[in-house]
């Protein structure tokens, strides 16, 4: 379907975006579901420039203890989003949210990644029995 400037923007007009995530705590409590996978699973949350949600997209699920993620799969439903932001979660089956070193490697190359794109990675949250944000912790520079 081919739709002109003047019909795509009556669209994007009447779309209704999701909660407004501002902190840790907002992005644990949006994704709460999660935390009862019995899998890995990584998320990447398209925001609009008022940090509204514009969608949420499962973007790997993996094993009990690990999952893919690639930076083409994390930031392709976004660049169709049109977002301006996204914020990364995965959660820990076990409980614990400490980040293995692998999620701060993957965390720095999307961060990386997004700044090529445009698109400014505003947080990971790892969701276990509580949560932890790798930038509140200050392990990734965001």
């Amino acid at each position: 379907m081919v739709l002109t400037l003047q019909t795509e923007l009556a669209v994007r007009e009447t779309t209704e975006y999701g909660p407004k995530l501002i902190k840790p705590d907002d992005v644990a409590e949006y994704l709460r579901d999660m935390k009862l996978m019995t899998q890995e699973a990584f998320v990447v949350i398209g925001l609009n420039a008022k940090n509204c949600v514009i969608n949420k997209h499962l973007v790997s699920i993996g094993t009990v203890s690990s999952t893919l993620v690639h930076p083409r799969e994390c930031f392709k439903p976004v660049l169709l989003d049109c977002a301006s932001s996204v914020i990364l979660a995965h959660n820990h089956p076990s409980g614990d949210p400490t980040p293995s070193a692998e999620d701060i490697k993957i965390t720095r190359q999307l961060v990386s990644a997004g700044e090529v794109l445009g698109i400014r990675v505003l947080d990971h949250v790892i969701l276990g029995s509580d949560h932890l944000s790798l930038k509140e912790a200050g392990l990734v520079k965001f």
